[in-house]
């Protein structure tokens, strides 16, 4: 995924910046940059890899050197980032927020142009700020190009720029990140978590509009793009990405979970009668919370993840670096879970190893029984717009594997839709394929009709993709 952090500052915005970044880190996997700006020295910047160390441990020196009233910076999911780009627009740093799928397209395009040359990454791959920002070259001004890169770029791109007078942030054409303005006395910041600038004295101003563009400086924020009236959030922000303290179109992130639970309940009706209902942690925990209160059925945690030294399983993208961290993590309370029936909370069902491997973790200290309730629909598509997973192929989705199964390779869009109606015979079937693969007593997935509920919002202005293939 990746997020991102700016301020405009009266004064050297270096320990905002440093803070506001880090607040960041549940969003990361591989890499954390900062860049500043000052009229003396002009713009200095930092890069680290953060795959084994946290963001706060690897830039404690830079946060030393660094200094400027204007500052941006990121946690990556993949690329480095921020870049420094001088070109006719003059010179500024760029960081990005996003995924672009016609990559080799716009390449094709910046290189018959003459107007572009790429450094490659590891792999031969071009970094995709770094195509951002020559896209953005390739227009007249600043405002112009960011317009650009949003009629071009097949997928989804929010982007914040410093250049030496102020920042300049854009939320992505469909809105399917968020892109929040925070104010104080003397600063204003750019965050894509509200969350990141409460403790450093910043109160929330705006939140943009899908697509919309504003410059930013210490005094207020001017819009230069307004906002488009289409709206696609990822609703998986709530139901996994976000912090438990993010709010996302006025709506919380643990008081959506809370909701997810309770939706969850309301649809088992008594139907099973565990023990104790549990989230897998830390994910499913305030989903569990929800279903608890609504059910009656006690809370409980049969197993704490160790968290001083393992970082999330989603970060290392080696799926067999992941199971391992997905193992040594969890920590058993035997005492919760000898002799029990536990009804699971998991965020989600991907491929389904880590809670396959979780289910036996559970029957092998004693469980009687482990009901599994994901709290979103079965994924049936990857991920176009946030990378959600780098998964090479859908087949790594068990639900595509269990329809393989069932229909073979070739599968059509229309008995897809099928797979993804709850109230359809092969959805059913697919579910109960999936229990029995993963050694569930029982499994119910949440409704996406019960999804779009907990969240309070038209499903028409959420992004569903990962379930239903609509754009």
């Amino acid at each position: 995924m990746g997020g991102f952090f700016g301020v405009a500052s009266k004064n050297n915005c270096v320990e905002d910046l440093f803070f506001g970044i880090d607040y960041h880190s549940h969003l990361g996997t591989r890499r954390g940059g900062m860049a500043v700006y000052n009229s003396t020295k002009g713009f200095d910047r930092a890069i680290h890899n953060i795959e084994n160390s946290p963001f706060r441990t690897k830039f404690e020196y830079d946060v030393r050197d660094l200094k400027g009233n204007l500052g941006i910076g990121c946690i990556s999911d993949f690329e480095p980032q921020p870049l420094l780009i001088t070109s006719h627009l003059g010179s500024f740093a760029i960081t990005t927020v996003g995924k672009i799928n016609n990559m080799d397209a716009l390449q094709t395009f910046m290189v018959e142009s003459r107007h572009a040359q790429f450094l490659e990454m590891s792999g031969g791959s071009i970094n995709p700020t770094e195509m951002v920002a020559a896209l953005i070259n390739h227009r007249d001004t600043i405002e112009e190009g960011i317009q650009f890169v949003q009629d071009m770029v097949e997928g989804s791109m929010s982007i914040l720029i410093m250049t030496p007078k102020c920042l300049i942030a854009c939320r992505d054409k469909l809105g399917r990140t968020p892109v929040i303005i925070g104010k104080k006395e003397d600063a204003r910041c750019v965050s894509f978590e509200s969350f990141a600038y409460v403790n450093l004295g910043y109160q929330d101003e705006m939140e943009l509009g899908p697509g919309e563009i504003v410059r930013v400086t210490p005094e207020g924020v001017e819009r230069l793009v307004p906002p488009g009236k289409e709206m696609r959030i990822c609703s998986f922000l709530w139901v996994y990405y976000g912090y438990p303290t993010s709010t996302y179109e006025g709506v919380n992130v643990e008081e959506m979970r809370y909701n997810c639970g309770r939706l969850l309940a309301k649809r088992d009706e008594g139907s099973v009668k565990p023990d104790m209902a549990a989230g897998v942690p830390d994910s499913g925990i305030a989903h569990a919370i929800g279903y608890a209160n609504a059910s009656g059925v006690p809370f409980a945690r049969p197993f704490i993840k160790y968290t001083p030294t393992w970082p999330r399983s989603f970060m290392p993208t080696e799926q067999k670096m992941r199971n391992l961290i997905a193992r040594m993590k969890l920590i058993p309370v035997h005492r919760l879970i000898q002799g029990k029936s536990l009804l699971m909370i998991d965020d989600s069902i991907v491929r389904g190893t880590q809670l396959r491997e979780t289910t036996e973790f559970l029957y092998q200290n004693g469980a009687r029984e482990v009901h599994i309730r994901p709290a979103c629909p079965p994924l049936l598509y990857g991920c176009k717009y946030l990378n959600f997973s780098r998964s090479k192929s859908e087949m790594d989705l068990i639900t595509r594997r269990v329809i393989a199964r069932r229909e073979g390779d070739d599968v059509s869009e229309e008995v897809l839709k099928t797979y993804a109606d709850p109230d359809h015979s092969n959805y059913k079937e697919m579910v109960e394929e999936i229990r029995k693969e993963l050694n569930f007593t029982s499994l119910r997935f949440h409704r996406l009709d019960d999804l779009c509920e907990s969240i309070g919002m038209p499903c028409g202005k959420l992004c569903t993709y990962c379930w239903n293939g609509r754009e």
